[in-house]
């Protein structure tokens, strides 16, 4: 589960950015990795109203953004484990996924 206070930052990127285009959806994806150091495509549904943050995270890499895959197993609201990917800015000379 999702801390409160990582909700809270969530909620304020997603009010600081309103709107569904692919834009908005992009910045507040990259908002929320450079606030809290990562994002779970499962908070970027959940929290930033990004239904699917697979594509908005190609077109960051396409913007020339170093964004970078990892995977987490985390509980929904069910409790049931799911496999989710964790998005995070990359450091200079680590690969490119």
């Amino acid at each position: 589960m999702t801390a409160p206070d990582r909700i809270a930052i969530l909620k304020a990127i997603l009010a600081a950015t309103p709107g569904n285009t692919s834009a908005t959806q992009r910045a507040r994806l990259l908002a929320a990795m450079q606030q809290t150091g990562h994002i779970t495509t499962f908070e970027a549904m959940r929290f930033l109203d990004v239904y699917d943050p697979r594509p908005r995270k190609l077109e960051l890499l396409a913007e020339g953004h170093r964004i970078m895959l990892s995977w987490r197993h985390v509980p929904t609201e069910s409790g049931r484990p799911h496999r989710v990917g964790v998005y995070y800015i990359g450091r200079s000379g680590e690969a490119q996924p």
